[in-house]
């Protein structure tokens, strides 16, 4: 009985976990529209010229970086939601309710988006290609080369949920779209992602940022987070 409890107890669990590991997929943005093969040119080929010429590119990026430099795209790695933006907009989004909800919609649709374009173009990732490029994040196994480079996840999230805030705080949109750029730069001294890979997030992000902002389904939170950004 006791085994049949803990077997129950077990399946009961597994949709939840299934669900967590699930992966994500686009609620109001349309499908159709974010094609990757419609919206994005193939990355450089692997093997190909154009490949070590950006391997090579990030190479001597990498050789120049100042420590500091590198410690910050180490934070960036760590930080992947909407907060990314405090420090220039000097406040934590956490405490505006209303922003907070729409900039995590923003990124679960960027996050969507980006995921189908790495899944379909299947980009081997620089430190999979090659060894000697270091990675902030953990030591890479080069037994299991890893392949979801292009476009970059972090990148998409600060270009999508950047356009969005610049949108509803103009007056400090540059500081905003400024902080976005170098929080995809840091994935390059992170060792994670080519140029290209954050070039293509920059197109998906503002995209996504485009659509959501138009689209009627969201109007009363938008009017929410523009009214609650308005206050001091």
């Amino acid at each position: 009985m006791k085994r049949f409890l803990s077997v129950a107890l077990l399946c009961a669990a597994l949709p939840a976990v299934a669900q967590a590991e699930a992966p994500k997929h686009l609620q109001y943005l349309d499908a159709a529209r974010f094609n990757p093969a419609q919206i994005l040119p193939p990355p450089a080929a692997h093997g190909s010229p154009a490949e070590a010429f950006e391997l090579e590119t990030l190479h001597r990026l990498l050789a120049k970086a100042s420590p500091e430099r590198l410690k910050q795209a180490k934070v960036d790695s760590d930080n992947e939601d909407p907060s990314l933006f405090n420090g220039v907009l000097g406040f934590d989004l956490k405490t505006k309710p209303a922003t907070w909800a729409l900039l995590t919609l923003v990124q679960s649709e960027a996050d969507a988006a980006a995921g189908d374009s790495k899944a379909f173009f299947h980009r081997m990732r620089p430190y999979s290609t090659d060894p000697s490029i270091p990675f902030c994040e953990y030591k890479p196994d080069p037994a299991k080369p890893e392949y979801k480079s292009y476009p970059s996840g972090h990148s998409t999230l600060g270009y999508s949920v950047g356009w969005v805030l610049a949108q509803l705080m103009p007056e400090k949109s540059q500081v905003i779209l400024a902080r976005a750029h170098d929080y995809a730069v840091s994935r390059l001294y992170c060792g994670a992602h080519y140029a290209s890979d954050t070039e293509a997030s920059h197109v998906i992000g503002t995209m996504v940022g485009i659509d959501l902002l138009a689209d009627p389904r969201l109007a009363d939170k938008i009017a929410a987070a523009r009214a609650e950004l308005s206050k001091p």
